[in-house]
C-alpha cells in the first residue's frame, strides 16, 4: 500500500511540475534568458578587451612621446656640445683656466660660532614646527594661516 502511495505522490509531483513549470512558455522564456545572458557575457568580454587594448594604446603613445622628447633632448644636447660656449667651459674646466678679469674666491672654513648658530636655528625651527603639530601645519599650508609661528 505504501508503495502505491509513493507512486501516486511521485505522479502527482511530476504532474504539477510538468503542468506548472515545464510548459512551453517557460521553455521559451528560459531559452530567451540564456540567449540574453550569452549576449551580455559576450558584450562584457568585448568591452574588457577594448579597454585593455585602449590602455595598451595609451601606454604606447606615452612611450612614443617620451622617446620623441628624448630624441629632441639629445639633438639639443648635440647642438649645445658644438657651440663655442660649451667648448670654452669644457676647456676651462679641464685645464683649470679662467677668462680675463675673473678671479678665484677662496672662502675660509666656517668658524665654530657660525656652526653653533646654524645648529641652534635649526633646532629652534624644529621645536616650533613640533609645537604647531601636523594638523596645524596642514591648516597653515592649505589656508595660508599664521605662517609667523613657523618663521620665528
Amino acid at each position: 500500500m505504501q508503495i502505491i502511495m509513493k507512486k501516486i505522490k511521485i505522479r502527482r509531483i511530476w504532474y504539477l511540475l510538468r503542468h506548472k513549470y515545464f510548459t512551453l512558455n517557460n521553455g521559451v522564456i528560459l531559452i530567451a534568458f540564456m540567449i540574453a545572458a550569452g549576449w551580455v557575457w559576450g558584450s562584457l568580454n568585448v568591452m574588457q578587451r577594448n579597454y585593455d587594448l585602449q590602455k595598451e594604446l595609451d601606454d604606447k603613445s606615452r612611450q612614443l612621446i617620451v622617446a620623441e622628447l628624448d630624441k629632441d633632448n639629445a639633438e639639443l644636447e648635440q647642438r649645445y656640445y658644438q657651440t663655442n660656449e660649451y667648448k670654452e667651459l669644457a676647456v676651462r674646466e679641464r685645464l683649470g683656466l679662467a677668462s680675463p678679469g675673473e678671479g678665484v674666491l677662496i672662502l675660509p672654513e666656517n668658524s665654530q660660532a657660525a656652526k653653533d648658530t646654524d645648529k641652534a636655528t635649526t633646532i629652534a625651527t624644529q621645536i616650533q614646527v613640533e609645537k604647531v603639530g601636523n594638523f596645524g601645519q596642514w591648516m597653515n599650508f592649505l589656508f595660508g594661516g599664521n605662517n609667523s609661528s613657523l618663521s620665528k
